[in-house]
């Protein structure tokens, strides 16, 4: 078939065809996201989950719920080695220009423009990184005491004040919040329990792999009670089968039930591997209806595509002392393992791998479901490094 009208576009972030199996999420964030924006109180939404699972475009859908809805958004991604002051600032100021041209917010929004001013010159000395312009000049006393926890509160304090004003509501959207450290995000934390207690239209909506809810839990212990961390999964076979079949059938090609089983199965329901395996399988395919032959012939395909990017580019960034610990996890199975079973599989103590363990849970590719526990961040992980590294080096 016609590769040009291939509905199918896997990529990081990229909107599938079609978002099925999500309606409940959205609604709540929808209601959360209206609540605040009228001043009620209402959870945070972080989002957890596996990579591969949608979660970045679940918060851009729900990004442009509250944007359709007139409210204002701060969109960021949090990498490895950029502070939060310096990944919110230049964003923030955006917002708050635009908040200052609406007449009712004009001196507030100025306000907390003078606050932004103090709160990246103050800071600059620590988070050197923090690169913004300035509007206004600092306001002696607000948010320049050069303390993240008290300037990032009068900041946001400002902002929700200025967005009150607007009678707006101000979203900030932030995704992989696990690579934000664990001082900064206390700070997060405790200015947005504040911006709720003063009923302020100021939230957040995030998304982070697994490891994030148990790392906002040790940041400020009420965490748990400040946000609602909904946990995105692999959709549901029915789901699945509507994420393949419904974009399809918009031109006119429909799948053989065997065909799309397979697939299915083969996905395991995850939404990133069902855009690849759409994707090569329409490819692959001559004519409607798609049949079990073309995903048999599309199979080996998309598994190489998926060794080449998906797998391949986090693999690359493993030491060879992490990719043996990887590759002994995968010796196990999908996990989640015991870490001293991956220490018997290593021939290694405990407290030897212990930095390694360290190491691959900061940078996203392992996580702790439960104490002394280790699984897999990347789905179908075990089943590359087995590929990729056939033998398990000790």
């Amino acid at each position: 078939m016609n590769p040009i009208d291939n509905p199918f576009s896997p990529g990081a972030g990229a909107p599938p065809p079609q978002l099925a199996g999500r309606d409940e999420l959205l609604k709540k964030a929808e209601v959360a996201v209206s609540r605040s924006r009228l001043g009620r109180p209402s959870k945070s939404v972080l989002m957890v989950g596996l990579r591969g699972v949608g979660k970045t475009v679940l918060l851009d859908k729900m990004r442009l719920i509250a944007e359709e809805a007139g409210d204002a958004t701060v969109r960021l991604e949090a990498p490895e080695n950029k502070s939060l002051p310096a990944m919110l600032a230049p964003e923030l100021r955006q917002t708050l220009l635009k908040l200052s041209t609406i007449r009712s917010a004009e001196s507030t929004a100025k306000r907390a423009l003078r606050a932004l001013a103090g709160f990246a010159k103050s800071l600059k000395v620590k988070y050197q990184d923090i690169e913004v312009g300035f509007d206004f000049d600092v306001e002696k006393g607000l948010a320049d005491n050069g303390d993240l926890d008290t300037d990032l509160l009068t900041l946001l304090t400002a902002t929700g004040e200025a967005a009150k004003a607007a009678n707006k509501g101000v979203v900030l959207c932030i995704d992989e919040l696990q690579y934000v450290e664990e001082e900064e995000l206390a700070a997060l934390i405790t200015s947005l329990h504040r911006t709720s207690q003063l009923t302020l239209p100021l939230m957040l909506i995030g998304a982070g792999l697994p490891q994030l809810r148990g790392k906002m839990g040790k940041a400020k212990s009420y965490a748990e009670r400040l946000f609602d961390f909904p946990t995105i999964g692999p959709l549901s076979p029915e789901a699945a089968s509507q994420a393949l079949s419904i974009p399809t059938q918009s031109q006119n090609v429909h799948w053989n039930v065997d065909a799309l089983n397979m697939v299915v199965s083969a996905t395991k329901g995850y939404p990133y591997f069902l855009q690849e395996w759409g994707k090569h399988v329409w490819d692959i395919a001559n004519a409607s209806p798609i049949t079990l032959q073309d995903v048999q012939v599309a199979t080996p395909i998309v598994i190489a595509a998926l060794d080449e990017s998906f797998f391949r580019v986090r693999f690359d960034r493993l030491t060879p002392a992490e990719k043996r610990y990887v590759r002994a996890m995968s010796e196990l199975g999908e996990g989640p393992h015991r870490s001293g079973d991956v220490a018997v599989v290593l021939k290694k103590k405990i407290t030897a791998l212990g930095p390694i363990r360290n190491s691959l849970i900061s940078k996203g590719m392992i996580w702790s479901p439960g104490h002394g526990d280790t699984a897999f961040t990347v789905p179908m992980f075990d089943q590359f490094m087995k590929r990729i590294m056939p033998e398990l080096e000790i």
